[in-house]
């Protein structure tokens, strides 16, 4: 049985990835931060199968706290992680400001360490540990040296990741979402440029949460047992 950490499961990517993986039958903890409502939502849509923890990805205490609960809610031992919290930013890089930096860096990198190293010290030989990056880092848009380069560290975090945990049998990946279609990259990027990148993908389409969620469910089954220290870009042929 799996028994699945997601962080950052109240919307978008992660929401469609706590409510795969329930739907698959695993037991899933997924964190949020502020949307109590839209995480109730997910329990509901999950059928008793998924459970909401008020935790910033970005502190420590919360991290372990959020774990800890995972814990009690599986009543075994963790077998899966998807570490998906994040924020985005589109700024030019002369107008970052520290604040900016400090809070994308918190998120992005110092969440996904917390929840890798958290991951690490509690999950079962065997275990599978995903992280989510963007094509960013592949094919990098004006205004985001500062997103792309908090995904880069995120990337090389898990290819270091599976070189240590791979003797217990644990595989660390990473999935690159191109364009997905969530609240916030429509929050950041306007509709004629939604269509722009569509046509750009050999697929003609911009990816949906589902699509995304589909690969981090491959990489989390038994299928997926000799693929470790990879990035898969889930980006309809974009890069």
């Amino acid at each position: 049985m799996t028994n699945a950490v997601v962080t950052g499961g109240s919307r978008g990517i992660g929401r469609a990835v706590v409510e795969r993986l329930a739907g698959d039958g695993a037991t899933v903890v997924f964190s949020y931060v502020a949307d109590e409502a839209a995480a109730r939502q997910v329990e509901q849509a999950c059928g008793g199968r998924a459970v909401a923890v008020r935790a910033d990805a970005a502190d420590p205490a919360q991290v372990e706290r959020l774990f800890e609960e995972a814990g009690t809610v599986f009543g075994g031992p963790l077998t899966a992680l998807v570490s998906n919290a994040g924020v985005m930013d589109h700024t030019p890089v002369d107008a970052v400001t520290p604040e900016a930096f400090e809070r994308v860096m918190a998120v992005n990198v110092r969440g996904a360490f917390l929840a890798v190293r958290a991951a690490a010290a509690r999950m079962a030989d065997g275990g599978r540990i995903v992280t989510i990056s963007s094509t960013g880092t592949a094919w990098p848009s004006a205004g985001e040296s500062l997103y792309a380069a908090s995904k880069a560290a995120v990337e090389q975090l898990t290819r270091v990741a599976s070189r240590e945990l791979g003797r217990r049998g644990i595989t660390v990946n990473a999935v690159s979402p191109g364009p997905t279609d969530t609240d916030l990259l429509r929050a950041d990027v306007p509709p004629e440029g939604m269509a722009g990148v569509a046509h750009m993908t050999a697929l003609g389409r911009i990816g949906t949460p589902a699509d995304i969620a589909s690969v981090v469910a491959l990489l989390l089954s038994p299928d997926a047992a000799w693929l470790t220290g990879q990035n898969l870009r889930a980006d309809g042929g974009l890069v």
